[in-house]
C-alpha cells in the first residue's frame, strides 16, 4: 500500500475542505494510505516535507500554489520521494507547464497512475539557504508586479489581479543596464525585465518563451526584455510572441536570449530591483541562479507533458 502525505496551504486561492476531501478520497479509492497536514505559517511546507523523508512516506502530494510547491520541493531535493501536484493557487504555472488537470480529483487521478519525471530545478542561495524555482526566477517588472499585487486581490481575482496591476504599471516601465553573466560569459543588456527560465511557458499554454525550453533539458534559459513605457512594452511583448521560434536575434531586438547552467544578474546603473522565484518575492538584485539537474521527481501524465529529446 502506497503511503502518501498531502500538504495543503489554507491560504492558497482555491483551497477548501471539499477539494482536500476529493483529493484524499480519490487516492484512498486507489488503495493508498493518505495523511493530511495543513500549513499554518511560512516554512511549514518545507519542514513537513523534510520530516516526511524519514517517516516512510513514498509520495508527497502538494495542494497549493507554486510557492507552496517549491517549499515542498526544497524539502524533497535529493530524496527518492515523488511529488504529486494538485493546482490550488493563483498562477499554478508549474502544473500548467506539466499539463496537469486543474480540478482536484482529476489531478489526484494523474498522481495515482502517473509516471515519474526527473525535473530540473534552479536554485538561488540567500544567506546560506537554498531557494528553488521550477518555472522561472527574475528581476525587474515581473518581480515588482508580484511584490505590489495585494494578497486579497490574488485570492479574489487570481491571474486577473496581475493583469490589472500590469496595465496600470506599464506607463512607468523603464529599462536599466544589466550585466548578465551566463556560464562566465558577460553580456550587458538594457532591460526592464530579466528572466531565468526552467520551463518554457510563462502563462500556460498561451505564452511560450521558446519552443525548445522544457524542464528536463539540463539548461537554464535567460531572457532580457528592453522597453521604456507602455508602447515599447507592448511592442517588446509582441516581438516575444512573434519571434519565439526564431533563435537568430538581431542586435537591435528588444528581446534577447541566452542559455547556460549558472546565471548571475547585476544592475550596472539604476536602483536595485526585487527578485521573484516562481512568483514569490525573494530579496533584491544581484542574484545568482544555478541549475540542479534532475533534482525532483514529479508525477505526470506521460502522454500530455512535453519532455526533453535527451530522454
Amino acid at each position: 500500500m502506497t503511503r502518501a502525505l498531502l500538504i495543503t496551504n489554507p491560504a492558497a486561492a482555491r483551497t477548501d475542505a471539499r477539494a482536500v476531501r476529493a483529493i484524499r478520497e480519490t487516492l484512498q479509492a486507489g488503495g493508498w494510505r493518505v495523511e493530511v497536514q495543513a500549513t499554518a505559517r511560512p516554512g511549514d511546507a518545507r519542514r513537513f516535507a523534510g520530516e516526511a523523508r524519514d517517516s516512510g512516506v513514498e509520495v508527497l502530494v502538494c495542494y497549493g500554489g507554486d510557492g507552496t510547491a517549491m517549499q515542498v520541493a526544497a524539502g524533497l531535493v535529493g530524496s527518492d520521494i515523488a511529488l504529486g501536484l494538485v493546482p490550488g493557487g493563483t498562477g499554478n504555472l508549474l502544473a500548467g507547464n506539466l499539463r496537469l488537470p486543474r480540478d482536484p480529483a482529476g489531478a489526484a487521478r494523474v498522481i495515482l497512475r502517473g509516471h515519474r519525471l526527473a525535473l530540473d530545478l534552479g536554485v538561488v542561495e540567500r544567506d546560506g539557504v537554498p531557494h528553488y524555482f521550477a518555472v522561472c526566477g527574475g528581476a525587474g517588472f515581473d518581480a515588482r508586479l508580484m511584490a505590489d499585487t495585494p494578497g486579497a486581490a490574488k485570492r479574489r481575482w487570481k491571474m486577473g489581479a496581475y493583469v490589472a496591476r500590469a496595465l496600470v504599471a506599464l506607463p512607468r516601465v523603464r529599462s536599466a543596464l544589466h550585466r548578465v553573466i551566463v556560464d562566465g560569459v558577460v553580456h550587458e543588456r538594457p532591460a526592464a525585465m530579466v528572466l531565468v527560465a526552467n520551463c518554457g511557458e510563462l502563462i500556460p499554454p498561451f505564452l511560450r518563451l521558446r519552443d525548445d525550453i522544457v524542464p528536463d533539458d539540463g539548461w537554464l534559459d535567460v531572457m532580457t526584455l528592453h522597453a521604456d513605457g507602455a508602447l515599447e512594452s507592448l511592442a517588446a511583448f509582441w516581438e516575444l510572441v512573434r519571434g519565439r521560434w526564431n533563435h537568430h536575434r538581431r542586435p537591435g531586438d528588444r528581446v534577447w536570449f541566452g542559455r547556460g547552467r549558472a546565471v548571475r544578474v547585476e544592475i550596472v546603473n539604476g536602483a536595485q530591483q526585487p527578485v521573484q522565484l516562481d512568483g514569490e518575492v525573494s530579496g533584491e538584485t544581484p542574484f545568482e541562479a544555478r541549475l540542479v539537474p534532475g533534482a525532483l521527481s514529479v508525477l505526470v501524465d506521460p502522454t500530455r507533458v512535453r519532455r526533453s529529446l535527451r530522454h
